[in-house]
């Protein structure tokens, strides 16, 4: 009874029964007649009846094309690696998204200063024809690489769509990467046209980055033209390079794309991981694996219907974008946002938008929670959001305070998921539903059709243990290599080295007896003093609720055969002293336990962070230790590194 009452404590949200009743995923159930609660039963059938769910899901998002016979051709030894999904099917990326009515709103784009415009589907249409007849001009045809290097705005996702229709492949990389770090990934792929954003704005600055464009241009091999996103195209590039603008590229063309249909398994996308513990891996996706995953968690996961319109703030590098932008395929109106979550003048900025324009799904990150609440910003008093059903959180693990902010300062009539999974499958593991309670701290559930599962290092199965995120049965998002010489041993070493025949994804986690799933980080990062495991999230939760922290960052650092939990945080304002040191370790052993509390302590002026807000604990212990550091052109904000230079050298407390 005791242990009941704790788990029903937990609770911060119960679905009604009308919610329920007309979800996508009851109508999904009724669809294969197999019954959908308990949900735990009806993810057990997802996985082991692999063949009929992902065929199910196929009929259910009524994907267009050739579906074929065959669901799913297994390699010889039935293992995960050579897996083929749908091996006779045949179809196209962007038909599936450029579908509907042609008045119906397909995309909003804003910035700091509001909405500025809005397209039709019929607009949306009409322009990828003619950006389609523009790269096929410039030689685009089906297996070739386009790059952008561009802002969250129409022309990048109009350029992501020409490319698809085409049987091309889209790589992207946002204008606030340095000129290295946009070599560091889109250099590893030869991209034939390269369309590029020449300045962009932040926090009501405009940044000019010819520079960098120029730089990149002049080491980049394969490219035969560039394509800018500004008029004046004035950039240093070799004399055999093509520069046209994007109204030249866009000038002519026919009312309607048209569209290459290939095999399910053909690239669609090349994504790169966020950099944060060396370069980026370059990942090759699918175009029906990507699209069928996604319309499955569109669809049935966040409960995504016609008229719904989906936010995520990101940017075009990051694994959310992509995810965004498949939402047109399930009739939803998608917001693109390009600038500052807060910038100065208006930190609401992005409520302001969403209840201008009616967001159901808000997409956002733990950081952007915990600042608005720093803030003491009060999202419902502030805000009508009458038609918000559903806010989402990834990139780092969401604390139970985040949830309480969530539910007291946003809106307690909907549904908070936590989300996670990344850019290695473009999709997610572990995500929300919209036929489940939302519980403090937690995940809500495994995704349906991933056999997820949480191993120790033995290998086992285990229930409130922490130990490895698994997945232990092949999913249709899974890559198909990663880019370039020896990509099949890099993706194979990344994933399944450690465990033959088992997807490792490198997320240290807890499953709970209700099959909510909790995630501590990244294992790479997890902290071992005296041997245990402990996940660095487990800190940041407790270190950051307190007022006088600004932000933080934990490593550990390897001392006699073992490694103290070093703790550096940056102070709002006045000096780390004593009496506040004392306080951080007494609410990390209140609130974690003894194990957790760190040995040093000390004050810097600025935490490292890559361009998709990721925090970056091995950088800051390269610098500390004086070893190189491999992801330096992921970094942000990489000057800020200076300061953990000799940092074991000075005085701690």
């Amino acid at each position: 009874m005791i242990q009941n009452s704790i788990n029903e404590s937990k609770i911060l949200w119960q679905p009604s029964e009308d919610w329920i009743s007309k979800s996508n995923l009851m109508k999904f159930t009724q669809q294969v007649k197999y019954p959908l609660l308990p949900y735990e039963r009806f993810h057990r059938w997802s996985i082991v009846r692999q063949e009929e769910f992902w065929a199910a899901i196929w009929d259910f998002a009524d994907i267009i094309g050739k579906k074929g016979q065959v669901v799913v051709s297994y390699s010889a030894d039935k293992g995960m690696l050579g897996t083929r999904w749908f091996p006779e099917s045949k179809l196209n990326f962007a038909e599936n998204l450029l579908r509907g009515d042609d008045l119906r709103t397909a995309v909003i784009e804003a910035g700091e200063g509001g909405v500025s415009r809005s397209l039709s589907m019929g607009e949306l249409r009409s322009m990828v024809a003619r950006a389609q007849e523009g790269l096929r001009k410039l030689g685009v045809s089906i297996g070739d690489r386009v790059a952008g290097v561009v802002t969250n705005g129409i022309e990048g996702l109009v350029a992501l769509l020409a490319t698809t229709s085409l049987g091309a492949i889209w790589t992207s990389c946002s204008p606030d990467f340095g000129a290295q770090g946009i070599v560091d990934r889109i250099g590893q792929v030869s991209p034939k046209v390269l369309i590029a954003s020449l300045d962009y704005r932040y926090n009501g600055k405009l940044y000019d980055i010819r520079e960098n464009i120029s730089a990149v241009c002049k080491v980049l091999e394969g490219v035969s033209a560039i394509v800018t996103l500004t008029e004046d195209a004035d950039l240093t590039t070799d004399k055999t390079t093509k520069i046209l603008s994007w109204q030249e590229l866009c000038q002519s063309g026919p009312s309607l794309p048209e569209y290459t249909r290939v095999p399910f398994d053909h690239p669609l996308y090349i994504l790169f991981t966020s950099g944060t513990t060396g370069k980026p891996k370059a990942i090759v996706h699918s175009v029906g694996g990507t699209l069928i995953q996604h319309v499955k968690e569109h669809q049935l996961h966040c409960d995504v219907k016609p008229g719904d319109v989906m936010f995520w703030y990101t940017n075009t590098a990051w694994m959310m974008y992509h995810w965004l932008v498949s939402g047109i395929a399930s009739g939803a109106t998608i917001l693109l946002y390009d600038g500052s979550p807060l910038p100065k003048d208006d930190p609401g900025i992005l409520w302001h938008i969403a209840e201008k324009v009616g967001v159901t799904h808000f997409g956002t990150s733990p950081k952007y929670l915990d600042t608005m609440k720093k803030l003491s910003y009060d999202t419902s008093r502030n805000h009508d959001l009458l038609r918000l059903r559903s806010v989402l959180s990834a990139g780092a693990p969401l604390s139970a305070e985040h949830f309480d902010w969530a539910y007291d300062h946003i809106k307690q009539d909907m549904m908070l998921a936590s989300i996670s999974g990344g850019a290695e499958i473009i999709g997610c593991f572990v995500m929300g539903s919209p036929v489940h309670p939302v519980r403090r701290g937690e995940i809500t559930c495994k995704s349906l059709g991933m056999a997820v599962d949480v191993l120790d290092e033995h290998g086992v199965s285990v229930l409130h243990q922490k130990g490895d995120l698994v997945c232990t049965k092949p999913f249709p998002s899974m890559p198909i290599t990663f880019w370039g010489d020896s990509g099949d041993e890099r993706y194979y070493s990344s994933y399944f080295e450690k465990r033959p025949g088992v997807w490792t994804h490198g997320d240290f986690a807890e499953q709970t007896i209700e099959q909510t799933m909790i995630i501590y980080g990244r294992a790479d990062t997890t902290l071992k003093p005296g041997g245990v495991r402990i996940g660095t999230s487990e800190i940041y939760r407790v270190v950051e609720q307190i007022p006088q922290i600004n932000d933080s960052i934990v490593f550990g650092f390897p001392v006699d055969h073992d490694e103290e939990i070093v703790l550096c945080v940056v102070i709002n304002e006045g000096e780390l002293d004593q009496a506040l040191v004392d306080k951080i370790r007494n609410e990390v052993r209140a609130q974690a336990s003894p194990r957790h509390v760190p040995r040093r302590i000390y004050s810097v002026k600025e935490v490292p962070y890559t361009l998709n807000g990721k925090k970056v604990e091995g950088a800051v212990r390269s610098t500390v230790l004086g070893e190189p550091i491999k992801n330096k052109g992921s970094l942000i904000n990489p000057n800020c590194l200076e300061d953990y230079y000799n940092l074991s050298e000075r005085q701690f407390l």
